[in-house]
Parts: structure tokens; C-alpha cells; sequence
């Protein structure tokens, strides 16, 4: 992995793609995926990983399979690609700030579920992942989101009260 150059260039991170399961996946809009699905994450054209088939073939299709790839400076989008066989029945553009922010810290793992759609750009399922970018955080997130969170106990149980100050003018 390439870790930026003498040129000052920012720095590449690493990113862990884990693929959980898709749903609603058809085939020409009509019957359901039963077999041979896999799912592409990309990255860059010379960056991705690939899931294995679901190993039950089932419509509902589950891997809970983890990708490691480099994800490069200024890499605007994920593309994520199901496939029945050779064929893309869905895919997805993911924007990488929905997982690396400038307001998460380094390392946060986060659960998102996109809309896949087919090659006519009718919606065609939805792909269920979790996501962890590793390497080049955002420093301006690391004192914010390292500080305690403010509460005040509500009863017995350990609830916490929070409060968020709202200006409100007459």
C-alpha cells in the first residue's frame, strides 16, 4: 500500500468493505436471483474485491464477507456491483463521505443499506454493508468526538437526559 509520496500528496487508507446481504435482487425486473450471486466493491479501476457466491443460493442472498482494499486520495465514490453470474443485475454508487467524514473519527465502523438499481436505472434491491476506513482520519474530528458526552441521569436504569441548546427568537 502506498502511503502518499515526497510530493505531499495526502496519504491513501485502507478501507474494510464487510458485504452482509442484499435483498429484492431480480433478474429483467421479474423473477428473483436465486443462485450464483456476488457482490464487486470497487474502489478505483485498479482497486476491488469480490465476495464468493451466496453459499445457500438463496433470493435473499448472505455473505458477512470482509473485503480489505487500498482506497486512494480523493476517491469521490464506492461502486458496489451485485452479480448474478457475469452479469450485473444491481449496482450502486456510494459516496465516501457517508462512512469517512469529517466528522467521524479514524476506525468508526458504520452500517449503511443502499438502493441498488439495474442497468436501466430501475431499482433493483438494496445491498446491506459495514463500512471502516482506516489511515488518513480527520484531525479536526479528534478533539470533538473524543470529548465525554454531557447528560444527567433520569431515573433507575441508567437512562441518560440530553440536551441540545436551540436559539429561539419571539
Amino acid at each position: 500500500m502506498t502511503m502518499g509520496s515526497s510530493s505531499g500528496a495526502p496519504p491513501s487508507r485502507t478501507i474494510e468493505v464487510t458485504v452482509i446481504s442484499a435483498e429484492g435482487l431480480l433478474v429483467n425486473r421479474k423473477r428473483p436471483v436465486k443462485n450464483t450471486v456476488s457482490v464487486t466493491v470497487r474502489t478505483s479501476p485498479f482497486h476491488s474485491g469480490s465476495t464468493g457466491v451466496d453459499p445457500e443460493g438463496r433470493s435473499c442472498p448472505s455473505w458477512n464477507e470482509r473485503l480489505v482494499m487500498e482506497l486512494p486520495a480523493h476517491t469521490p465514490f464506492l461502486t458496489v456491483e451485485a452479480r448474478a453470474g457475469s452479469r450485473v443485475v444491481g449496482a450502486a454508487s456510494i459516496p465516501v463521505t457517508d462512512f469517512a467524514g469529517v466528522h467521524l473519527p479514524d476506525g468508526y465502523l458504520s452500517f449503511v443499506s443502499y438502493r441498488l438499481r439495474d442497468a436501466s436505472g430501475e431499482k433493483n434491491g438494496i445491498v446491506n454493508l459495514s463500512v471502516r476506513v482506516r489511515g488518513g482520519g480527520s484531525s479536526s474530528c479528534a478533539a470533538s468526538c473524543s470529548r465525554p458526552w454531557m447528560g444527567v441521569a433520569a431515573a433507575e436504569g441508567g437512562a441518560v437526559v440530553m440536551g441540545v441548546p436551540v436559539s429561539y427568537t419571539y
